[in-house]
């Protein structure tokens, strides 16, 4: 998955221009006290943190319990990096059409048949998602299906066949399935495996360990964890194999994430051309950009760029911002799923604000509701009317229970906030909330059908700093 929609990214408000090569110990000490503190507060359980500056690897850590069988953090222990992995993805198209075997302008139906749509999509359109096809995993936690293995054909048999959401490049709408496709055309154009593909072509000249996330479970690995609402920390069920495939893959830690941040910073690996290719957001067919490009969003925040992407597996969180002009990258890796850890970690260090933009109407009416079951949710009862069939299965009694026993305690709310715009993902409309009580504040990340009367496909709690 991605982009985690619980806060939204935010950045540096002021710096100089050029950064010292290696970190103070005074700034050493600081970035150990913050994360060690985030850790404690927000119950996740471990991190990986690496630093560049000055295009150098000046710091690379790891905090915590990474499972509940490793004794000590290990900074090169693999964590799932999730859609992160989107960015190499998409260099993988970038280097297969350097060798001359496609061309991102190729129609999908070239590589792969019985796409909807495949004779209309370009392949960079699977990249910069706007594709039309609709994302396989919106939400938040694993919806049934991820109990049993998948194929990426089986992917595609089931969400790349449907009509399209939109026509190619009219919309902007976060798709794993349209990586998945990608990933598929990799294999049958280079005529190996993604990661085989990917670990000749940019790991092993990077001097990067990345390996299959599926793989990546058991001793000597870190381990993923999660939280229903403000309950336990408990160990958290991975997927069934095959669910990330292309979409968010692999596993490696900060350190070696880093060596890919120092790679684009130095427009190593990649042609120039490439790189700026990647990092160029796209345009739809009104003319309009939400600043994402091949596989990475990008943006200008108080003057300074950043090219940025998140990921999200079961258990596990990640964020990774680049700062080119400061030739500068902060990277960092939770082992849990729930919270904002990973992003105020990162927010910690690079010290950063984003104001929500104002709700409209139609956001005003799902606060309602979505007020409603928060209530509901707190007293221990649930109009499980109001949910799909994905919602009510999540909802068990165990997690109905961690809601109750870690949301009714809180008191009174003293601010309801909708967090950043709504939008449409995997066929619902995504929203997410601030709650704000006393002492603390709690992010709300929920998805919607359609429409005035909507059913709830997600509602997940998450502590989120105050």
């Amino acid at each position: 998955m991605t982009l985690r929609p619980l806060l939204s990214l935010a950045l540096l408000t002021a710096a100089p221009a050029a950064y010292a090569q290696a970190l103070t110990p005074a700034e050493t000490t600081q970035i150990d006290s913050l994360v060690t503190e985030t850790l404690a507060r927000t119950g996740a359980p471990s991190a990986s943190v690496a630093i560049v500056r000055g295009s150098q690897i000046v710091f690379a850590k790891a905090y915590g319990k990474q499972s509940e069988t490793m004794k000590a953090a290990n900074a090169d222990a693999p964590y799932q990096i999730a859609s992160v992995s989107k960015q190499f993805t998409a260099a993988a198209l970038l280097l297969l059409e350097n060798e001359g075997k496609l061309s991102l302008d190729d129609k999908v139906s070239k590589y792969i048949p019985d796409i909807t749509g495949g004779d209309t999509i370009a392949l960079r359109q699977l990249l910069n998602h706007t594709s039309g096809l609709q994302d396989y995993w919106p939400q938040d936690y694993s919806f049934k299906a991820m109990a049993t293995p998948v194929t990426p054909q089986g992917i595609v048999d089931r969400w790349a066949k449907k009509p399209l959401d939109f026509a190619p490049g009219a919309q902007w709408q976060y798709s794993n399935t349209g990586y998945v496709v990608a990933g598929m055309i990799v294999e049958k154009v280079s005529s190996e495996s993604l990661l085989s593909y990917l670990d000749r072509k940019i790991f092993k000249p990077l001097g990067i360990k990345a390996i299959d996330q599926d793989l990546a479970v058991g001793p000597g690995y870190p381990q993923g964890y999660g939280r229903n609402a403000l309950g336990p920390v408990r160990v958290a069920t991975p997927a069934a194999h095959g669910w990330l495939f292309a979409a968010g893959e692999l596993s490696m830690s900060a350190r070696d994430l880093a060596k890919w941040n120092v790679a684009r910073l130095n427009r190593a690996i990649l042609p120039p051309e490439d790189w700026a290719a990647q990092e160029t957001a796209v345009r739809l067919t009104d003319g309009s950009t939400n600043g994402y490009g091949l596989g990475v969003s990008t943006g200008n925040s108080n003057g300074r760029r950043y090219i940025e992407h998140s990921g999200e597996a079961v258990g596990f969180l990640s964020e990774n911002i680049v700062f080119p002009d400061e030739k500068a990258a902060v990277t960092v890796l939770v082992n849990t799923w729930s919270g904002d850890a990973y992003q105020e970690i990162a927010q910690r260090i690079i010290k950063t604000v984003l104001p929500p933009p104002p709700a409209d109407a139609a956001d005003s009416a799902a606060m309602k509701k979505v007020r409603t079951i928060f209530d509901q949710l707190r007293d221990g009862t649930l109009d499980r009317g109001l949910l799909t069939e994905d919602a009510d299965f999540y909802f068990t009694p165990v997690v109905l229970a961690d809601f109750k026993a870690s949301l009714a305690p809180l008191g009174k709310i003293s601010d309801f906030t909708q967090m950043g715009k709504s939008r449409l993902r995997g066929g619902f409309v995504n929203r997410n909330f601030r709650v704000t009580f006393a002492d603390r504040a709690v992010g709300i990340s929920t998805y919607a059908e359609p429409g005035d009367g909507g059913r709830i496909e997600q509602f997940l709690v998450a502590q989120v700093q105050k």
